[in-house]
């Protein structure tokens, strides 16, 4: 007898709600000329659904929110540092935790710690805060990522891997001594959200060990990283996500986290290292930026709720249903025809914006105007991830041309239904319908350092 195909379902009830605010055509058009169609100038009170980002946008569990009453608020010591400290050793395995407000803390304090000017850091492509951070300290981010990761339609299933070849070409070119570390994401948001093998990590620990180069994870979402591996890579069909995120901290020195992605809280991150040295450097110099070392400019009872977080990222079955809501949206919009880069991400749906409007040259900004679209058609934010993003070369000024000009369309975790996934299937299924309507941006205004975030454009005449 055949077994008849199940329906699925999160692994959570619903405890409390949000109300959202439904706008009309003619409000969500003034709304976005305000915001120099940038969605992220725009008022949330004037979006309907908001897949800007997953950073500090997920619903905490109750454990959680009954943790945050439990904040040893101390200025020094505090009870809740020391759980959050067993809780990285536990999951990640690093010895020492440095809070930090958020990821990009981490990254500058890691950044000073590490780069002297003239260095250069290879890392599977760049994130935008990061290597901002790397070229204010003086170095040079050089892309070591697989060519494949560069094509939205290749189906290989780890693109966040490092091509050796690239990445020895570098050391022996500028050596070993100009290179302070590696700078290795899982998943590489920048391609997609593409995870990286276990087999390329452990190829790029051996050549570093070598070498005498450290390693350094972008740790944000390994945990994704992890799912992906488990269904992915041969052999690690039976692991657990635990031991899985274990293995692949192995091969690094240190991680840099944003725990507001896979650790289900609204602000906090750290920086795990195994270094004694470069933890007591990164002490000193956390007080001058964020906090004293046992708080890193975090609450008590956020490190409370961040500790809890770890714990709940790395069961199972939330992991299944986060990156299974996913591929829910991404199957479909393929379904409809619409070019998605593939495979389909952990975090988020990436629309590619090349294809969808080819109309619309590069230097017109079309993901900028795509995004702009979405949200004019039904109230759905979204995120420029190409030119705009990409900025410019420090030295010529000129803009990075990426090959990847994409939208993002990012799910925050235990957020939104399956219903809401369907309105965002159907918005997107419209505009393209009508892609050949959506005109070219010029920007009016540009900020000196990552401009995505506050740039404004105007539309261009027809």
């Amino acid at each position: 007898m055949a077994t008849r195909e199940r329906s699925w379902a999160e692994p959570y009830k619903i405890k409390m709600v949000e109300p959202l605010r439904m706008t009309t055509r003619e409000e969500r058009e003034r709304a976005l000329v305000d915001a120099g169609f940038n969605t992220f100038l725009l008022r949330s009170q004037d979006v309907y659904i908001d897949l800007l980002t997953d950073s500090g946008t997920s619903a905490m569990s109750d454990r959680q929110w009954a943790g945050m009453m439990l904040g040893d608020e101390a200025y020094a010591g505090s009870a809740n540092f020391y759980h959050l400290e067993a809780a990285v050793q536990r999951a990640y395995g690093y010895r020492y935790v440095v809070p930090t407000h958020q990821g990009r803390g981490a990254e500058n304090i890691l950044s000073k710690c590490m780069i002297q000017p003239g260095d250069y850091v290879p890392g599977n492509m760049y994130f935008t805060t990061t290597r901002a951070h790397q070229e204010l300290a003086g170095a040079t981010f050089v892309d070591i990522i697989i060519d494949e990761a560069h094509d939205p339609s290749s189906p290989h299933p780890f693109k966040g891997d490092v091509d050796m070849a690239k990445l020895d070409a570098l050391v022996e070119r500028v050596g070993p001594k100009r290179v302070p570390y590696v700078s290795v994401a899982a998943t590489v948001n920048m391609a997609g959200g593409q995870p990286i093998s276990m087999r390329s990590l452990r190829e790029v620990a051996s050549y570093c060990r070598a070498k005498g180069i450290k390693v350094i994870l972008d740790a944000t979402r390994a945990v994704e990283n992890a799912w992906f591996i488990k269904q992915r890579e041969a052999g690690y069909e039976r692991k657990s996500i635990a031991e899985i995120l274990l293995e692949t901290c192995s091969y690094t020195d240190g991680c840099t986290m944003s725990g507001k992605k896979d650790l289900l809280v609204n602000i906090g991150g750290f920086l795990a290292l195994n270094d004694k040295d470069l933890y007591d450097r990164a002490s000193n110099l956390v007080v001058l930026y964020e906090g004293l070392h046992t708080y890193g400019g975090l609450a008590g009872r956020d490190m409370e709720a961040m500790a809890i977080g770890i714990h709940e990222a790395i069961q199972e079955d939330h992991i299944r249903a986060r990156i299974g809501q996913v591929e829910y949206v991404g199957e479909r919009l393929a379904r409809e025809g619409i070019p998605i880069v593939k495979p389909i991400g952990g975090h988020a749906v990436f629309l590619d914006a090349r294809a969808f409007l080819p109309h619309i040259p590069q230097t017109s900004f079309p993901a900028q105007a795509l995004a702009a679209e979405l949200y004019l058609d039904s109230g759905i934010r979204s995120m420029e991830r190409g030119i705009v993003s990409a900025g410019r070369d420090q030295k010529t000024g000129e803009n990075h041309l990426p090959k990847l000009e994409l939208v993002r369309l990012t799910f925050p975790r235990r957020v939104y239904t399956q219903a809401h996934c369907d309105v965002v299937v159907e918005s997107v299924a419209e505009v393209f319908a009508n892609r050949e309507r959506v005109r070219g941006l010029k920007m009016v205004y540009e900020p000196a350092v990552l401009r995505f975030f506050q740039a404004r454009f105007e539309p261009l005449p027809l």
